[in-house]
């Protein structure tokens, strides 16, 4: 494993450090996952989150049904025409799941020490002895001494609505466990995470399925989160799933690494996904604590260097209570941005929190400081080094562009594109300015219809770290005459000068195809 701590730029300015954060278009270069729930599906407040930083609306499907997402949904496309902000969709699966079923959803009070009793029987009544679980194959998984963790909505981190159990012995099907800590558990439904336990349940379940078929296929879905992706097997099965789904073959596949199996087929998954989201509120149950940093920037460093966006999890739990994250938490995200993340999830921060919209401006803001002191010089020649010689075309493109763009201090570099994959391989090279990436729709047909491609592209740039998608007119080819060319570069510069990220005298890099060849040019704006 190489090193992969990226150093701060030396030397920092103490005085810098006391001045107020700017305010601008793109708060931050890191994209930001909001998780859409009870407290954020109103078009005021989805518009609050969209305008405080929120590039993609993750909805997760282990909580409520298809209507009730379709309802939220419904106002996120509100709120994206009202702030004129593009937004992308992800879907969460419920995933081979553990869960313990309150079918009367009162509060069940547990006491430390006293002992409870795990249940494959989903007809019992939940209490504070009887826990009935919705699987039945725990008693041959686990041991005595082992731990078993249960809360709602993953854990929150305050021990009050989670406990941990410790296995004491197992009767039958029955596990008998002693708690370890008091908790009160409210609600209907609550997860059960047991460490370092194999289980044996599909990764994309039945119940999975029929949501993507339907809601999914209904909503043309950007992005689809692979809960408890455990193999690069899980990965290939939901891509041949997706394939079968008309448009769903676009439809990029996140694999999350929530356990020790996951951690330990790495590399492999990596390969197959396009994307990595690093559900650290899982890890840490799997993982002794003094190690989940070192996975953090070893994952990281792996999805950098492939050029596949990376997403942290858990960051600023204490804000789904509080105004403010605490030290450790602040300190935590600028780290997940100095480590190489490209975008930070909030899950029960926007879900259930009692502040959505400053979880996220607060999270962009601490972005947005860590942004400005990364070492994007040593990180530059790394990728570089990593990516070795001969280079391809268009990654010796891309790293030019990048290259050019720091060299001449340019506000934005401007990349024109039809998959999107010139885009990517630009901000892969992580430069210091964002990139305004140009999507120039594809006409395409399936023998009935013609169509223009072009949307999910442009979307799924949103989870990127520094690309911001704009829709070209689909009259203006990728590659052409110069002439069409010139114009979108105009109505690019004027979304750029309108956003407030390129002034006049500004350098601007471009980068863009003619004919075969393709080019990178720096501009000089004048007034």
């Amino acid at each position: 494993m190489h090193s992969s701590h990226l150093l701060l730029e030396e030397p920092i300015r103490m005085t810098s450090i006391l001045e107020p954060s700017k305010d601008s278009f793109f708060p931050a270069l890191t994209q930001i996952v909001g998780t859409l729930g009870p407290k954020s599906r109103s078009v005021e407040v989805i518009s609050g989150c969209l305008k405080a930083g929120m590039s993609v609306a993750r909805f997760d499907f282990s909580w409520h049904d298809p209507e009730y997402h379709q309802e939220t949904l419904e106002n996120l496309k509100a709120a994206v025409k009202l702030t004129k902000k593009l937004c992308a969709v992800m879907l969460d699966t419920v995933g081979p799941e553990l869960r313990v079923v309150n079918k009367s959803g009162q509060a069940i009070s547990l006491t430390a020490d006293s002992t409870v009793i795990l249940t494959p029987d989903e007809g019992k009544e939940a209490t504070s002895e009887l826990l009935p679980i919705n699987f039945d194959g725990l008693s041959k998984e686990v041991k005595k001494g082992d731990t078993i963790f249960i809360g709602q909505y993953l854990f929150t981190g305050s021990e009050t609505t989670s406990a941990w159990l410790e296995v004491t012995e197992v009767k039958g099907n029955d596990v008998v466990c002693v708690i370890k800590n008091s908790a009160t558990l409210t609600g209907a439904l609550f997860t059960l995470h047991a460490s370092q336990m194999c289980i044996n349940l599909p990764t994309l379940t039945d119940k999975d399925k029929k949501f993507i078929s339907t809601w999914g296929v209904q909503n043309n879905i950007d992005f689809l989160s692979l809960s408890f992706t455990r193999t690069a097997e899980d990965v290939r099965q939901a891509r041949e799933f997706l394939s079968k789904l008309g448009d769903l073959y676009q439809t990029q596949i996140f694999a999350k690494i929530e356990n020790a199996e996951g951690l330990n087929q790495f590399d492999e998954i990596l390969q197959e996904a396009d994307g990595i989201i690093l559900s650290r509120g899982n890890l840490g149950i799997d993982l002794p604590p003094e190690k989940v940093f070192l996975f953090q920037k070893a994952a990281l460093y792996k999805c950098n260097m492939v050029g596949k966006p990376a997403v942290v999890t858990r960051v600023v739990d204490s804000m789904t209570n509080n105004l403010r994250p605490t030290r450790a938490e602040a300190t935590d995200v600028a780290n997940a941005v100095l480590d190489g993340s490209d975008a930070i999830l909030l899950g029960a921060e926007t879900w259930r929190g009692l502040y959505p919209v400053e979880s996220i401006s607060t999270v962009g803001r601490i972005c947005a400081e860590a942004e400005k002191v990364f070492h994007q010089d040593m990180y530059f020649k790394k990728t570089v080094k990593h990516v070795g010689e001969p280079m391809t075309h268009l990654e010796s493109i891309a790293s030019s562009a990048v290259r050019a763009a720091i060299k001449v201090k340019a506000s934005v570099i401007i990349c024109f594109t039809s998959s999107g994959k010139a885009a990517r391989l630009i901000a892969k090279y992580r430069p210091t300015m964002p990139v305004l990436s140009v999507v120039i729709p594809r006409l395409k047909t399936n023998q009935l219809k013609w169509s223009f491609s072009g949307a999910f592209e442009a979307r799924q740039s949103l989870i990127v770290r520094g690309l911001f998608p704009m829709l070209a007119d689909p009259r203006h080819p990728a590659e052409s005459t110069s002439a069409t060319n010139e114009s979108v570069l105009k109505v690019a510069l004027d979304h750029g000068k309108a956003s407030g990220v390129i002034k006049s005298h500004d350098r601007v890099v471009v980068c863009q195809k003619v004919g075969d060849a393709s080019v990178v040019k720096i501009i000089e704006l004048g007034d």
